[in-house]
């Protein structure tokens, strides 16, 4: 057993070792071999060529080729190159290896292309050597050349084309020439019928066109059948239904299937030269037989069926009456689901009888299987690619009962290949729906929940255009606004289809998945987008492998956040990108956050920038990793062309220290290096100045204006939602509180007898009151917060002893303007304590009118002059008030028409301070022995 191990292993070592893969050749290069390849210097560039040509070596020869169109452009060696060095190529080329010959087609048409050589020069010379390397027995060298014939004549003039070209290449048609010789002949024909005149072509083409589409070879026949429509092109409409129209007819009916293929692509570009009677006679009944046919063989033309029957409907639309119209949209149908059926299916996968005469026919039987469920397949695929065209065709409005089962199953194929190429024109059929793309919503939220990331992928890529279609078809409100709108199952199956973009590796589409991610701030409110998107971007921001992809997600997240309207969650997310990348512990998050201020400077206004990420991001210079130091100096310069002097010279002194910090402080060479780029680029810059004059703005501080201006509105709108929600909320206060004083309005109208304040104050208010010696019209404590009662008092005295009462209205007097202490209420009145016990709403003193010192008790007399507003505060203001008012008093009830004390001080406050709303204030006084009001004894020390 060690014995076989061991010889396994040793000749595994001698094959390795036969290899020599990683090993260099053994010795070094001979003297012979080095004086070979050695040219002398002092030998001129047509010289050393010459040389080289003769005698050089392989790799040295394709050099001299290749710098050929170099020799020819220089004025000076122009004509020697022409006279020593072209013939010497030429020569060189007829036993020349493929590499040299493949160099040579590029050159020789470089040299067409760049003007460098005459026309007749060039046909005399290099278009002999094209000619005459057409007939190589290579075959890859004879279609290089080939092509490079091809494209030469689209540089050639007509007259050279038929002298060189034409009857060269009308030999080679002839039958007694090769395969290749007549299939190169169908090509140049096809290329140079464009250039001549009709009688031209039916003169010297058209036989031998006729020829080649009769060829036994039937490469030959579908060679000649795809250049019938260059043909057809040159001659003219009455010519090609005479001539080519017959030719295309029976190659379509032809016995091999490539040539069938060829002539079904023929009649597809063909169709815009017929006329109506030739499509309505010939064109679509040959379509129609040529489609019935593929369905039935279900061989190699049923794919190409498939993928040529949108152009065909388009083509032949305006002929075809509605009959044919449908019969070509059942056709389609049919190509949606062939290969789907339960019958065909069992009958494909049959088990096949095997032959003992032949061997291993088992295993061919299901070769042929497994190649016709590829072609099923396949039409399928090609069918979808054709929907969006066939949408076009039936219209909009016939897409529902038409083609909306159809385009559902499509969606739904058990081949993956069928619904990646459903859903990368998914797009497409909703521009062509317009405001019935809601029919297929659905379909849109089974592609997106698809678990195979090919069909993600179309529909990912193309989510921004589908999202605007959605839009755009009546639908314009967000998310948030109409739950039961088609956005919102569409974003939700959206931002889940990041779970399955992410398993993959495919680190493209999960860049294309973020990007796109920032389309949603059209349609989704900012709350959802807050709530919903920004924390994928963020999760996504910190986690994705690929930088790429970490770039997309900030782009996006810093795109959304324009579009968040408070400002808490705005200050929210920049925040956590500070904390979560520049503060980060991990070094290559913190390298995330230069590229995330490069974006920032990108999106927002230079101030935005200022404020919220400058100083954080010059504080990465002292970071302990080279690569973000690194990286810094790349953003520099991008810094200082945001500072405006002399408003940021603080931001300005910042970036200087900086700067020479990294100049003096740094060790690592590749940030030295950096440094020194960064201020050499930071010397180039000029701050501006900022002027209170008129200053030239330039396209940039526009766009900037315009972010700034776009920041500004978004605080603005904030702030009016806010003052909205709070006009909102206290509204709604206001009316619980109306309703509250109406309950209780009620309440108190129901068990008290005393009115409430009316609004009109000019009209007699008629108490309703019981009681007697006492007056009916009382003004009593309120509960409101402007009553007499809360009006805190400089001496400390309660207000809500002393009461005011007005005296009985006279009929047809307001009383509005007089005021009567009553300090002496009997309290046997049992009337008066019914109205004192209930307390009712007296109106705000502020709409109360201003009492008079001296009220006019006497009707039809004129009252005396009220107080001028004085600072209660002030003791000369309070004498001359008291002086003014001694002998006017009001005498008390009971105190048998003598005048005692004076009425209680009452004094108006400024307009402006916090009393503004209280306008009088009244100072209660001491009572006497028959109940009447005494003045207080400093008042007499100060009235004597």
């Amino acid at each position: 057993m060690s014995s076989s191990v061991d010889a396994t292993s040793t000749s595994l070592a001698e094959d390795l070792q036969d290899l020599q893969l990683d090993r260099p050749a053994k010795g070094l290069k001979s003297v012979e071999e080095l004086e070979k390849l050695t040219v002398d210097e002092h030998l001129s560039d047509i010289e050393r060529s010459v040389y080289l040509l003769s005698s050089g070596q392989e790799v040295q020869r394709i050099s001299v080729i290749h710098n050929l169109p170099d020799l020819l452009r220089d004025t000076e060696s122009h004509d020697e190159c022409m006279r020593r060095v072209v013939p010497k190529v030429r020569e060189v080329l007829h036993l020349a290896q493929t590499d040299m010959q493949l160099a040579a087609t590029s050159a020789f048409l470089q040299i067409l292309q760049k003007n460098l050589v005459p026309i007749q020069n060039y046909s005399q010379t290099f278009l002999q050597t094209i000619l005459n390397s057409v007939d190589s027995k290579d075959p890859d060298v004879a279609s290089a050349w080939l092509d490079t014939l091809l494209d030469v004549i689209d540089l050639l003039p007509k007259e050279v084309i038929k002298k060189e070209i034409l009857g060269s290449a009308i030999s080679k048609g002839q039958l007694a020439q090769s395969v290749q010789s007549r299939l190169a002949c169908c090509r140049i024909l096809g290329k140079i019928s464009t250039k001549f005149e009709p009688f031209v072509i039916k003169k010297e083409i058209l036989p031998v066109v006729q020829s080649l589409c009769q060829d036994v070879d039937y490469e030959v026949r579908g060679c000649m059948c795809r250049q019938l429509d260059c043909v057809a092109r040159g001659l003219g409409l009455e010519a090609t239904k005479s001539a080519i129209l017959p030719e295309l007819v029976e190659l379509t009916n032809d016995e091999e299937c490539h040539v069938r293929i060829a002539g079904l692509e023929t009649v597809v570009n063909i169709l815009s030269l017929l006329d109506t009677e030739t499509c309505g006679t010939t064109i679509i009944p040959l379509v129609c037989k040529i489609c019935q046919q593929a369905v039935q063989a279900e061989d190699a033309t049923l794919p190409v069926v498939a993928t040529q029957l949108g152009k065909l409907c388009h083509g032949i639309a305006d002929n075809l009456t509605d009959e044919q119209k449908q019969w070509f949209i059942d056709f389609y149908k049919k190509l949606c689901h062939v290969g789907l059926e339960k019958n065909k299916a069992s009958s494909r996968v049959t088990t096949p009888v095997i032959d003992k005469d032949r061997g291993g026919s088992k295993e061919s039987d299901l070769t042929d299987i497994f190649e016709l469920e590829d072609k099923l397949v396949e039409c399928r695929k090609n069918s979808a690619f054709n929907f969006p065209a066939m949408v076009l065709f039936c219209g909009a409005k016939q897409f529902k009962p038409d083609l909306h089962v159809t385009f559902t199953h499509l969606c739904k194929d058990p081949h993956f290949m069928v619904r990646k190429t459903i859903s990368g024109g998914f797009h497409e059929v909703c521009k062509l729906l317009g405001n019935s793309a809601n029919l297929i919503q659905s379909d849109l939220v089974a592609l997106l929940k698809d678990e195979s990331i090919e069909v993600l992928k179309g529909v990912v890529s193309n989510m921004p255009a589908i999202l605007d279609c959605y839009m755009s078809s009546g639908s314009n409100h967000t998310v948030s606004e109409s739950k039961s709108g088609p956005l919102s199952d569409i974003i939700p199956a959206f931002l889940a289809s990041e779970n399955a973009v992410f398993t993959s590796n495919n680190w493209r589409l999960q860049e294309m998945l973020m990007n796109n991610l920032s389309c949603l701030n059209k349609c989704y409110s900012s709350e959802n987008i807050y709530n919903k998107v920004i924390p994928i971007l963020r999760q996504k921001l910190l986690k994705a492998r690929a930088l790429p992809v970490k770039v997309a997600a900030a782009r996006s997240l810093l795109k959304l956040t324009r579009k968040v309207k408070k400002r808490e969650q705005r200050d929210e997310i920049f925040h956590g990108l500070i904390h979560e990348f520049c503060h980060a512990r991990k070094c290559y998050l913190r390298n995330v956050f230069v590229d995330i201020c490069r974006i920032v400077i990108e999106l927002y206004s230079k101030k935005f920038f200022k404020e919220t990420f400058y100083e954080y991001l010059l504080e990465l210079h002292t970071d302990s990793v080279p690569n973000i130091r690194l990286n810094l100096c790349s953003i520099l310069p991008d810094l200082k062309r945001l500072l405006i002097l002399p408003t940021d010279r603080g931001l300005l002194q910042q970036l200087d220290a900086c700067v020479r910090k990294l100049l003096v402080a740094e060790k690592d060479k590749d940030v030295t290096d950096g440094v020194q780029s960064a201020l050499e680029e930071l010397d180039k810059i000029h701050i501006p100045m900022q002027s209170m004059t008129r200053r030239n703005l330039f396209e940039q501080d526009l766009e900037d204006q315009k972010k700034e201006e776009e920041e500004k509105l978004l605080l603005d709108n904030e702030e009016k939602e806010l003052k909205k929600e709070e006009e909102a909320a206290e509204k709604k206060k206001g009316d619980k509180r109306n309703l509250v004083s109406a309950k209780k309005g009620s309440e108190n109208g129901s068990s008290s007898k005393i009115p409430g304040p009316r609004k009109d104050d000019n009209k007699p208010i008629s108490p309703n009151t019981k009681g007697a010696g006492t007056s009916n019209n009382k003004l009593v404590k309120s509960k409101s917060i402007n009553c007499l009662s809360q009006i805190p008092r400089r001496d400390g005295k309660d207000l809500s002893k002393t009461k005011i009462v007005s005296p009985a209205p006279t009929p047809g007097k307001s009383p509005g303007n007089k005021v009567q202490v009553n300090s002496n209420i009997s309290k046997a009145s049992t009337g008066d304590s019914n109205i004192n016990k209930k307390r009712v709403s007296s109106p705000k003193l502020s709409r109360l009118p201003l009492y008079n010192s001296n009220p006019n008790l006497h009707p039809g007399r004129p009252s005396s002059p009220s107080l001028i507003p004085i600072k209660a505060s002030t003791t000369s203001s309070t004498n001359k008030t008291i002086k003014a008012t001694r002998g006017s008093g009001i005498p008390a009830p009971g105190s048998a028409g003598t005048r005692r004390a004076s009425v209680p001080t009452i004094s108006t406050s400024r307009r402006g301070s916090l009393s503004g709303q209280l306008p009088t204030e009244v100072t209660p006084k001491a009572k006497g022995s028959n109940g009447a009001l005494t003045p207080s004894i400093k008042e007499r020390k100060k009235s004597r």
